[in-house]
């Protein structure tokens, strides 16, 4: 697969790689750290299990991401592409753990894993219900659902607290827009591909001489620690618990198939049944170990699908700097504070960058569809008008049981799911086409 893989006009040496590695790194990071934030306090953790929680999640965020990365011939789908948390997953687990302890929380993301692995096949087959009306709908969604995420940080973080969009976040999330801007618009070869670095670093700087970033979190980590089995607990099993897991492995499965059609676009190459298969097949893997060191199931992150497209280099190898990276603050919880510093107005500067640039991503594909067809028509508008409706409004399927509320509540997971089932139904002779 790497000589399908679309190279940069120029080479690109060893400094600017890993420079453009960080750039993953900081893109995906907020993201790592926020689930094992969320469910830490949620359960309860004390300082110390908060730390190592972390970061041995950042280091199995490496080791997801090079499972992945590096294709075998059985697992690995080859793409550009970074794993880390399933932001879906942090209800159930919260649920799970407080509920029957954290011991069946840990047994059901293994069960998880291995349903994963196990249905790989299977799930690839499905290919043929992903025609670029789907393809397009859905990333589409994927895109312009993150986008509340990225504006919600650059308010501060949380439109519940009252110093959420005040003048402070707002000159720091929309100064960290305007350089990525005009890195972009003025910037030349390397430094216009890591216009987002400059962004999150300015906009960092700007904040600390505003007095808005904090040293805490380095002062109080340790310099060194190894990943360790059943950490927290061993694994214990509920019937329950795993089949409230194996959903929401489902919608993370549905999440991953978007983003692998995203990427395969982005570089301008054809994706298989089988470079799918062995793509979840290493999400499956990688949730499995997740359950086995303790930590979280693991897919795909779309943001970085816009840092791809913004830096305009197609390779494998600055993910590979990216997630070595990771394995190295992993081990080092002093190093790995230093990226929590970042304040939230400034990631979601970028963020609304990154995202936006994704969902333009699947309009592109969109307009090369045939929508004197009302069918396609059809599809593409309701589809995407409930991925945005769900995500704006995720409690209007509160009053249904938990298992729907994972499947339906999830913006990406309701969008394709309806995208998917319209396609078959309205235009069901072209699926029928597909198959001879």
């Amino acid at each position: 697969m790497d000589q399908k893989i679309q190279q940069p006009a120029t080479s690109i040496g060893f400094g600017k790689n890993l420079v453009l590695g960080f750039q993953h790194l900081l893109a995906m990071y907020s993201g790592d750290v926020l689930v094992p934030l969320l469910i830490g306090n949620y359960l309860h953790f004390s300082q110390a299990q908060m730390t190592y929680l972390v970061s041995i999640d950042i280091f199995m965020c490496g080791i997801a991401t090079l499972l992945q990365l590096h294709r075998t011939p059985l697992m690995g789908i080859g793409l550009p592409v970074v794993l880390g948390c399933a932001v879906q997953s942090v209800a159930p687990l919260e649920s799970i753990g407080s509920k029957m302890g954290i011991g069946y929380m840990y047994g059901a993301i293994i069960c998880a894993g291995i349903f994963i692995f196990l249905i790989a096949g299977f799930f690839a087959k499905m290919k043929r219900l992903f025609p670029p009306v789907v393809t397009g709908s859905l990333i589409t969604v994927i895109g312009f659902t993150l986008v509340p995420v990225g504006f919600e940080d650059l308010g501060g973080g949380s439109a519940t607290a009252h110093s959420f969009g005040n003048p402070q976040n707002l000159v720091i999330g929309f100064l960290t827009i305007i350089v990525i801007i005009l890195f972009h618009r003025f910037g030349r070869g390397f430094m216009k591909s890591i216009a987002i670095l400059w962004g999150i670093l300015i906009g960092s700087l700007a904040a600390a001489l505003w007095g808005m970033v904090s040293t805490q979190p380095v002062s109080q980590a340790a310099w060194f620690h190894l990943p360790r089995l059943f950490y927290f607990s061993t694994p214990k099993f509920s019937t329950g618990a795993i089949i409230t897991m194996i959903l929401v492995a489902i919608t993370t499965m549905i999440e991953s198939t978007g983003v692998y059609f995203a990427l395969a676009e982005a570089i301008h190459q054809p994706i298989s049944e089988t470079d799918m298969k062995h793509g979840y097949r290493a999400e499956g893997i990688a949730a499995i170990l997740g359950g086995l060191f303790n930590t979280f199931p693991y897919s795909t992150f779309s943001q970085n699908v816009g840092v791809l497209k913004m830096s305009g280099v197609r390779t494998r190898r600055p993910v590979y700097y990216a997630a070595v990276l990771l394995l190295i603050l992993g081990l080092l919880p002093k190093a790995g504070a230093l990226a929590t510093m970042i304040p939230d107005p400034v990631l979601g500067g970028a963020m609304i960058v990154m995202f936006g640039m994704v969902g333009i991503q699947g309009m592109q594909i969109l307009h090369n569809v045939d929508f004197s067809k009302n069918s396609n028509l059809m599809v593409a508008a309701i589809s995407i008008g409930l991925g945005l409706g769900v995500t704006v409004y995720p409690q209007i399927f509160q009053h249904l049981n938990t298992e729907l509320q994972i499947i339906l509540g999830n913006g990406v997971v309701m969008g394709s799911l309806t995208a998917v089932i319209l396609n078959l139904v309205l235009n069901f002779d072209e699926f029928k086409k597909s198959r001879n």
